[in-house]
Parts: structure tokens; C-alpha cells; sequence
């Protein structure tokens, strides 16, 4: 399995943070999470810091790139943060997220 972390605008409102969430289910995610988290960076050559929502998106290897695709497509953000990296779980985990 695979795990694919963005973040978010702090100023989404919960309700949006969701819909985003569902897209990335609907894209072939098996299960995604958020949270609330405070972000510095520095963008322009200005140090910023301001609260953001951390998503973490669990999908199988082969759905990873279309769930990719789908974060591009509806991310607000000019140069939005997306990583992945591969984990390992428990069986019946891996097996149910597989077969969605």
C-alpha cells in the first residue's frame, strides 16, 4: 500500500476539507484522514506560517497515480504538496484496501 499526504488551506472549513476526502475515495482511495496543523515555510523568499489541514490518503499501488492525478486537479494551491511513500500493514488491512 501507499500512503499520499497534501495539506490543505487552513481557511477550508471543515465541510470542504470532506469534500476534498471524498474526491480522493471516489478516485480509488481507500482511506484518507485530516487533521488541523500549523505549517511554516518559506514562499516568495518570505518566511510564512499559518494553520493548514494535513490529508493522508491509504490506497493500493496501482490506484496511487490516478489518486495523484485527482490532488492535482482539485488542489487550490499554485505548488501543492504531495508525497508518498510505501508502508506495510497488517494482512486483513492490505487486503481490504486492495480489493476496493
Amino acid at each position: 500500500l501507499q500512503v499520499i499526504q497534501t495539506t490543505l488551506p487552513g481557511k477550508w472549513v471543515e465541510a470542504e476539507v470532506a469534500a476534498f476526502c471524498q474526491s480522493m475515495l471516489e478516485a480509488g482511495a481507500a482511506c484518507t484522514q485530516y487533521s488541523a496543523i500549523h505549517s511554516m515555510y518559506k514562499w516568495e523568499e518570505e518566511i510564512q506560517s499559518e494553520p493548514e489541514w494535513r490529508i493522508q490518503i491509504k490506497t493500493a499501488q496501482e490506484k496511487a497515480e490516478i489518486v495523484i492525478a485527482q490532488i492535482h486537479s482539485l488542489h487550490p494551491y499554485e505548488t501543492p504538496q504531495i508525497i508518498s511513500w510505501d508502508i506495510n500493514v497488517n494482512e486483513a488491512y492490505s487486503n481490504w484496501a486492495n480489493t476496493l
